[in-house]
C-alpha cells in the first residue's frame, strides 16, 4: 500500500524522497515534519555537522492547501554541508566498520567516496521526514509513537515501571534521550571520557507505539508477519546490528510459564496483565503496546584510527578521518521511530483500505464496531 524511495548523497546538494500510496485528504504541514527533523539532530555526542545543518523539508508535490492529494508526495531536504565530492581526489583506503570495502567490491569502484556518500547515515534525515508523514496518518486513528535510550556503552538505565507515554516524556527532557536522570548523567560522562580517548560508543534504544489496534500483519506468510517487517525496517538503519520484539533475549533465558502473557476478562473485555510479547503474537498485533529494542554498534569513524590497507598500493595505511559523532544513539532512536511508524502505517492501510482519509475512517469505524 505504501512505499518510498530516497535519493541523494551525504555531501550532495539535497536529499529527496518520493512517497507513494498516501490517501487524499490527510492534513499535513512542513512544520510537523521539521519538528521530527529537529529531534533527530539533537543529542549529546553529535558531531559539528549538526551545528551546520538546519534540516527543513520542502514539499515539491503531493500536498495542496495543507492536505495530501492522493498522488505521489515529493519532498526535499537541502544539505548545507554540500561539497563537490565528485571532483575530489579518489579515496582508496577503506575505513574499518564502514561499507567502504564491501561496497567497492560489489560495484567495482576505485574511489571509495562513491560508497560512503550514499551509505552514510545522513540519509536517515529523509527517512525521518517520511516517517513523520506516516506518524501523522497514524495519529488520525489514535496511534502514538515514542522512544527512549536504555544504554550507552557500559552505562545502563533503570527504566521506571510506568506507561510508555510517560517514558517518552522523560526521555524528551534528556539530551541523551534517557528517562533515567542518574543514568543520563553517567552516559554524558562516559561519552566525554570516550571522546577524549578518540573513540566512539554505541548503545540500545527502545521504540514503542501505543493505541495500535489488534489485527495488523498476518501469520499466513513469512513476509507479512509484523515482527519480521518491524525488525527488517529497524535493522536497515545504519549501525543497527540487533533488534528484538519485547524482552526477547531475556525471555529466552526463562521458562514458558514465566514468559507468555496470560489472558483475562475484565469488564467484558479481553485483557493481558503483562506484555512480554512486545505487542505481537504470531506476527499479528494483539492490541498491546508495540515494543521494539535495537542495538547500535559504536560509530565506526574514530579519531584514533584502526589499521587498514591502501587498495591501490596494497600497503598498510591509515584511513582518512572526517568529523563524526562520538555517540549517535539518541538520534538513532528518532530514526527508529520513523521506521516503526512507516511499517505500522503500511499495515494499517492494508487492513483498512481506501483512497481518501474519509473513506479510511469509515472503514476504521466499521472495523471497530465489529471487534
Amino acid at each position: 500500500m505504501l512505499r518510498f524511495l530516497t535519493a541523494g548523497e551525504s555531501h550532495g546538494p539535497t536529499l529527496t524522497a518520493i512517497v507513494e500510496g498516501l490517501p487524499a485528504g490527510l492534513p499535513l504541514t512542513e512544520e510537523e515534519v521539521n519538528h521530527q527533523l529537529r529531534r533527530r539532530q539533537a543529542g549529546y555526542g553529535r558531531s559539528e555537522r549538526q551545528q551546520i545543518e538546519h534540516d527543513q523539508v520542502i514539499f515539491l508535490g503531493g500536498v495542496a492547501k495543507g492536505k495530501t492529494t492522493g498522488g505521489p508526495l515529493a519532498l526535499q531536504i537541502q544539505n548545507r554541508a554540500a561539497v563537490q565530492t565528485r571532483e575530489a581526489a579518489p579515496v582508496t583506503i577503506p575505513r574499518p566498520g564502514h561499507a567502504d570495502l564491501a561496497g567497492a567490491l560489489k560495484y567495482g569502484f576505485d574511489d571509495l567516496r562513491l560508497v560512503w556518500e550514499r551509505a552514510s547515515a545522513r540519509e536517515t534525515a529523509v527517512r525521518v521526514a517520511v516517517g513523520a508523514i506516516a506518524r501523522r496518518l497514524l495519529a488520525e486513528f489514535g496511534v502514538r509513537l515514542g522512544s527512549y535510550v536504555i544504554g550507552i556503552g557500559a552505562v545502563s538505565a533503570t527504566i521506571p515501571a510506568c506507561p510508555e507515554e510517560e517514558l517518552w516524556g522523560l526521555a524528551e527532557t534528556s539530551d541523551v534521550h534517557c528517562p533515567d536522570p542518574v543514568a543520563a548523567e553517567a552516559m554524558r560522562q562516559h561519552i566525554e571520557e570516550v571522546r577524549q580517548r578518540g573513540d566512539s560508543l554505541g548503545g540500545v534504544f527502545v521504540v514503542s507505539a501505543t493505541g495500535v489496534p489488534p489485527g495488523l500483519g498476518s501469520y499466513t506468510h513469512w513476509d507479512r508477519r509484523m515482527d519480521a517487517r518491524l525488525a527488517g525496517a529497524v535493522i536497515s538503519i545504519p549501525a543497527i546490528k540487533g533488534v528484538e520484539i519485547g524482552p526477547a533475549f531475556e525471555n529466552a533465558r526463562r521458562m514458558g510459564t514465566q514468559v507468555h502473557d496470560e489472558i483475562w476478562i475484565e469488564h467484558g473485555r479481553l485483557m493481558r496483565p503483562t506484555n512480554r510479547a512486545g505487542g505481537l503474537e504470531g506476527g499479528v498485533t494483539n492490541g498491546q503496546p508495540i515494543i521494539v529494542r535495537a542495538a547500535m554498534k559504536p560509530i565506526p569513524t574514530t579519531a584514533r584510527p584502526l589499521r587498514s590497507v591502501d587498495l591501490t598500493t596494497r600497503e598498510p595505511a591509515t584511513p582518512p578521518y572526517q568529523r563524526a559523532d562520538v555517540c549517535a544513539v539518541p538520534a538513532a532512536a528518532i530514526v527508529g521511530e520513523a521506521m516503526v511508524a512507516w511499517v505500522l502505517a503500511d499495515a494499517f492501510l492494508e487492513k483498512t483500505g481506501g483512497d481518501s482519509l474519509s473513506e479510511i475512517r469509515a472503514h476504521w469505524e466499521a472495523w471497530q464496531r465489529n471487534e
